[in-house]
């Protein structure tokens, strides 16, 4: 007898809208739904009209409920994961359940959606052609300063989640790690009633954030090494070259991006360019 598939649908990471058509069939076809927090999950079932059986499946229960749910799945049962919000296996314990199903040769299917941490990069402003996602940092304070060290000459956009309760010393730890000025994003309740989206500074953004709420999860989204350097100290050639050579940005992207950040015109940042691109044709 051929196994049932484990299907790992993304949901919404809060307006309820956000789920897509091929979510809903699969939600409503499959045997069972392993939910994080299946009073959470029903709130979307009811939505839509979904009657299929919850059971539970989060990070206290993973290692004895993960044996269960793939011995249905053997015997040819259809099994759906989701998490609270978003898509499952990041940052939850997806990641375990998925690969015992993956050892025991089950198929493993994506019904992909929304991910919180690519919504808040999409309307950031900060670079998208690379970015690395680090998840939660350590909840320690000594572990967490020794892990931004180690991403202190990290040239990709940084991407990270953070709770309410630990938000502003991440801030600050950030801060005193990679200085005041470098640019950063902070995003709250996204797709809810109260989004919210902070742009500036690490000091800046810390600032507004303590005027405001501190409920909600968080997407902090720091801008890269390498466009910390301090304007003055840079010259127009030496910052186009690093975003055209070194990061891998079109001439247009480039020249937006340098135009910006150093205040200049765009014509103006435009000739270097030509210039630069003559150097390389030269190498």
């Amino acid at each position: 007898m051929s196994t049932g598939v484990l299907y790992i649908v993304a949901t919404p990471i809060g307006n309820l809208e956000d789920i897509t058509l091929r979510a809903i069939r699969v939600l409503k076809e499959v045997d069972a739904i392993a939910a994080e927090d299946t009073r959470h999950t029903q709130k979307l079932l009811n939505k839509f009209d979904i009657h299929t059986p919850l059971t539970s499946y989060h990070d206290h229960n993973k290692e004895e409920k993960a044996p269960v749910l793939v011995s249905r799945l053997l015997e040819g049962k259809n099994v759906a994961l989701v998490s609270d919000a978003g898509t499952p296996g990041i940052s939850d314990p997806g990641y375990f359940l998925i690969n015992l199903a993956i050892d025991q040769t089950i198929p493993v299917v994506p019904i992909p959606g929304a991910t919180a941490a690519i919504a808040a990069l999409s309307v950031s402003g900060l670079p998208t052609d690379r970015f690395v996602f680090e998840g939660f940092l350590p909840s320690k304070h000594t572990a967490r300063l020794k892990r931004l060290e180690e991403l202190t000459n990290e040239e990709r956009t940084l991407i990270f989640y953070e709770a309410p309760h630990r938000i502003l010393q991440t801030l600050d730890d950030m801060q005193s790690v990679l200085g005041d000025k470098r640019k950063a994003v902070i995003t709250r309740e996204l797709t809810k009633v109260h989004e919210q989206v902070i742009r500036g500074t690490l000091s800046e953004v810390k600032q507004q954030l303590e005027a405001g709420s501190m409920k909600g999860e968080f997407t902090i989204i720091l801008q890269t090494s390498s466009a910390d350097i301090g304007h003055d100290s840079i010259s127009p050639e030496e910052y186009l070259r690093n975003l055209m050579i070194h990061r891998g940005f079109s001439k247009k992207e480039a020249v937006a991006i340098t135009a910006h950040d150093l205040g200049m015109h765009k014509k103006d940042v435009y000739k270097i360019g030509l210039t630069i691109k003559e150097e390389e044709q030269d190498v």
